[in-house]
């Protein structure tokens, strides 16, 4: 069903073009508002207009939003590469490889976590959308590393929770360009979508909350391996505040990193990866924690890395 959105021009937005407001008042890209505004679902003042047309403060706007797409369900088939590191009636934990998304979502249309393990003749909990049940929290289509998801409903309901009250040790290890001074730190700094609309986060004033804690492992000739812990998981949190920082993951080159180097230590993807997992197992009560080591392109990458200092 459409959604029907009316309001007002702000008096910030006056002057601008009719395409660039809608893309900041509603945060998708300029491009998707041009689409609206060329088969006539946007109105100012109760009439047409042209994408290029300036509107003025307190211009009034009938916008109408088509509904969002439905993630499709996922595929149950097994996925190469993805090792079971731990398994109860409550809980699975998986070792995750790259090329492989938590699940399904609007546009992925590769191998999925959920698909894999529905696949591999493992059970999950319904608690959730459907697309993604048993999935209690999300790491990046090419972050490796660490990841549980729930088989009970009790464990769905009791891991959720513990995530979102930051109950949980999520440790990662990311090589990233350069040398951080200090060595060790914290990014305190909010978190959304890039006014762009392309797909990357920013640090933007108005943001989500997110906190990255980091501390530098060993520091080579042109990067340096650290070890990180997250207080908050906002989406590529990891990848926005080191690129904030002006030292992107190494590889990460939606997020600013030298293509050179990523070359030069054969990386084709950011080198970040989910270490250790740890939390209060919830049925039992007792702390536990997975490992997972770093995949070959990673290994790789940190071992050239280290020939050149």
């Amino acid at each position: 069903m459409a959604d029907q959105r009316s309001l007002p021009v702000p008096d910030g937005l006056a002057g601008e073009r009719l395409d660039a407001a809608l893309s900041r008042l509603f945060g998708f890209s300029r491009t998707r508002a041009a689409e609206l505004i060329a088969v006539g679902d946007v109105l100012v003042d109760g009439q047409a207009a042209a994408k290029s047309d300036r509107v003025h403060a307190g211009a009034w706007l009938d916008v109408t939003l088509p509904p969002p797409p439905t993630a499709p369900m996922p595929v149950a088939e097994p996925v190469p590469g993805m090792k079971i590191l731990y398994e109860d009636s409550d809980l699975i934990v998986v070792d995750k490889p790259i090329g492989v998304a938590a699940h399904p979502t609007v546009g992925w249309t590769g191998p999925t976590v959920i698909g894999g393990l529905l696949g591999a003749g493992h059970t999950v909990a319904t608690s959730g959308a459907a697309e993604r049940q048993g999935i209690v929290h999300r790491l990046d289509a090419n972050t490796s590393g660490t990841m549980v998801v729930a088989k009970s409903e009790v464990a769905y309901s009791l891991l959720k929770r513990a995530f979102k009250e930051r109950r949980v040790d999520k440790r990662y290890h990311a090589l990233v360009q350069g040398h951080l001074d200090p060595l060790r730190g914290t990014v305190d700094a909010p978190i959304d979508r890039h006014p762009s609309g392309d797909g990357r986060f920013a640090v933007v004033a108005g943001g989500k909350p997110s906190i990255t804690h980091y501390d530098t492992v060993e520091a080579f000739r042109a990067a340096s391996l650290l070890d990180i812990g997250l207080e908050t998981g906002r989406t590529h949190q990891i990848r926005v505040h080191m690129s904030a920082l002006r030292h992107p993951c190494v590889g990460d080159l939606m997020y600013g990193a030298d293509p050179t180097l990523a070359a030069r230590l054969k990386v084709g993807r950011q080198w970040l990866h989910a270490v250790t997992l740890s939390f209060e197992h919830p049925t039992t009560g007792a702390w536990v924690s997975f490992t997972s080591e770093y995949p070959e392109d990673l290994a790789t990458a940190l071992e050239l890395a280290g020939r050149e200092s």
